[in-house]
């Protein structure tokens, strides 16, 4: 089995930390090594680093190579330009000669937590034998452990396999709302979509040919034409891989995922997993908090002092300090909307 790490995104929801040249899986979020490294790292010895392919971008390139020395630079793969998560995996799939002889590849995003590493590699592995001895499209769907607005669903179909778990998905769902984000966690019936798969290489490949034929069509120009790769792939339509293909497989199948994950969505979501202290603060760098409770405070240079406040996300960088409530972490994007609008790229 190869992995394929997807790490092309911006990571706006860490801005003001995360910029457009560091977005947030060049973060080391819990100090250490960044998410980007403990991705490669968890998979060990399931996956070494050898058999390790990333898909990125030109402007994002250099520093994956940095953070990633163990993996050979020639396989960190820069998109000529951002065409979103379907045209990158084919793309990236025709350089992977694995994948085209028919291997077995794992897609993983760049930029989340996994705190039991060996639970995710054991899943992992089961994926990867479903896949080797039936050709299924598989997917791992993480089990719930709250009620969750802001992730998508799977479905739960039929039982192909109980003893392993392995079930077919009836359908994708995108961000619920509360009410019904609370029915899905009840029945049981629902994992989060944590934008894991695992397949054949050419199996993919066949799938997406067959479901977005523009796109296979370009595909198939590009290697037949690699020095206009700039060009060719420049016109292959943005859609993600769940639009294009999986959400219309009729076979996809999928595994339960209960290992600690999180997609570190926004700052809220990192103090919930970040040590706290006694009046429930969570804190990096230099800060002071007196009668303070409750807040996340994140001081990449200088200090911040704090003093009778609740609930805030206060975030210091050389050039920039963010104050907001907690329950409104996921509005942070506004920031680097207004930001852009107003042509400040030296804060982007």
């Amino acid at each position: 089995m190869q992995a394929l790490i997807l790490a092309g995104g911006s990571g706006t929801r860490f801005w003001p930390l995360s910029r457009r040249s560091f977005p947030k899986q060049f973060l080391a979020l819990e100090g250490g090594r960044s998410l980007l490294q403990t991705t490669v790292d968890r998979q060990r010895p399931l996956i070494e680093p050898g058999d390790v392919w990333v898909s990125t971008t030109e402007a994002l390139a250099a520093e994956v190579r940095h953070q990633l020395p163990e993996v050979p630079p020639e396989q960190v793969l820069a998109e000529p330009t951002a065409r979103n998560t379907a045209p990158a995996i084919g793309w990236a799939l025709r350089l992977m000669p694995v994948a085209m002889q028919g291997g077995v590849v794992a897609v993983l995003p760049a930029d989340h937590r996994v705190e039991n590493a060996a639970g995710f590699r054991a899943a992992l592995e089961s994926a990867a034998s479903v896949v080797a001895r039936d050709d299924r499209v598989m997917t791992l769907g993480v089990t719930p452990s709250r009620v969750e607005t802001g992730y998508g669903y799977l479905e739960l179909g039929s039982v192909l396999d109980p003893e392993a778990g392995l079930r077919r998905v009836r359908r994708f769902t995108e961000k619920p709302d509360r009410a019904a984000a609370e029915r899905f966690v009840e029945s049981g019936d629902y994992l989060w979509n944590a934008g894991i798969f695992v397949f054949r290489g050419s199996t993919l490949l066949a799938h997406l040919a067959r479901l977005e034929p523009v796109i296979g069509a370009g595909l198939e120009a590009i290697a037949a034409a690699p020095e206009r790769t700039a060009e060719l792939y420049g016109e292959l339509p943005s859609i993600s891989i769940d639009y294009a293909v999986m959400e219309r497989l009729e076979d996809l199948a999928t595994l339960p995922l209960d290992c600690g994950w999180s997609d570190l969505g926004s700052w809220a979501s990192l103090g919930e997993i970040l040590v706290r202290d006694e009046a429930s603060n969570t804190s990096h760098g230099d800060v002071l908090s007196l009668d303070a409770a409750d807040n996340l405070l994140w001081a990449a240079e200088g200090q911040i002092a704090v003093l009778g406040v609740s609930g805030l996300i206060v975030v210091r960088t050389a050039d920039t300090v963010v104050v907001l409530p907690k329950e409104r972490a996921q509005e942070v994007q506004r920031f680097v909307e207004a930001l852009s609008a107003a042509q400040r790229d030296e804060l982007l």
